[in-house]
């Protein structure tokens, strides 16, 4: 995909989304924080085509960790590939476009015991990426978390201000905030915040509970936070009166309403649930990569 251009009014981590309506400008200003401009989703997920396209993954192309984080990563990836104003955020009140890249922020446990510490990591994916491409990077990302134990770049920035007294270290933040609302932040912040992403994902189902519907964060540029949960079974009443067993993953989705309308939300959910009805899709690169608007 080729390159934009940076132009006055750009960031260096976005660009500057400038052909929208007058409401849509004027949104920010009212609806000031990623809170009070969040909108809750939930849908579910049917898992028999998923789960035998998860062990063809497994049993034909070797790879032996790929499960249904990865099936939804790679539908989300391929979804802004096709529909690119779900990779917006806003910063300094204004809209902008995350760019060539999809940056996923995840949670990891450093290792498999119960008590184990947790760290964020960021992966960078590309449009094109095919669900191969993602299973290999989150995989890589995963390892080197694990293997840095707890010296990997987030956990040496958060090492190093946890230090600072709580009123100096709450100015500290604020000041960070209050440089990213002009796209100052220093740039080694901005590498070790998983806050600064296109999207935050949790995967509660490895905890057995059902997905939460959670909170943005009004610090950093993520604009939509998605949680799923555990499987589920649900006996269903077929037209000839039989009864069938379905197994299911319930998702949530909390957004950024500012970064485009519902009628874009509406058709973007609708892509999302075609493409987890037919994963083999995945498999292939898209035909073609949308640019957003100007």
């Amino acid at each position: 995909m080729e390159k934009r251009k940076k132009r006055f009014g750009d960031r260096y981590d976005g660009y500057r989304v400038r052909s929208l309506s007058p409401m849509a400008y004027i949104i920010p200003f009212i609806m000031k924080t990623r809170n009070d401009a969040s909108n809750l989703f939930s849908g579910s997920v049917e898992l028999g085509r998923i789960e035998n396209y998860i062990k063809k993954k497994r049993r034909d192309d070797g790879l032996s960790g790929f499960g249904f984080l990865h099936v939804m990563l790679a539908a989300y990836v391929r979804l802004v590939s096709q529909k690119p104003a779900m990779n917006r955020f806003i910063a300094g009140q204004r809209i902008y476009q995350h760019g060539e890249d999809i940056t996923i922020s995840m949670m990891v446990k450093k290792s498999m015991e119960l008590n184990a510490q947790e760290s964020a990591i960021k992966v960078v994916f590309n449009p094109e990426d095919t669900a191969d491409d993602i299973y290999r990077k989150i995989d890589a990302a995963v390892e080197e978390a694990r293997a840095e134990g707890d010296s990997n770049l987030f956990d040496n920035v958060a090492r190093i201000i946890n230090y600072m007294p709580a009123l100096i270290l709450r100015a500290f933040v604020g000041f960070i905030d209050f440089l990213d609302y002009f796209g100052l932040c220093p740039k080694i912040i901005h590498k070790a915040s998983p806050f600064h992403c296109s999207m935050f994902i949790t995967n509660l189902g490895s905890l057995g509970i059902p997905p939460i519907y959670h909170h943005l964060y009004n610090f950093g540029t993520c604009p939509i936070f998605f949680s799923f949960g555990a499987k589920r079974t649900a006996l269903e009443v077929q037209k000839d009166g039989s009864v069938e067993k379905h197994k299911y993953v319930d998702f949530t989705v909390v957004s950024d309403e500012r970064i485009t309308d519902g009628h874009y939300y509406a058709t973007a959910f609708k892509q999302l649930d075609w493409i987890l009805r037919h994963p083999d899709c995945l498999d292939e690169r898209p035909e073609q990569i949308i640019q957003d608007v100007d």
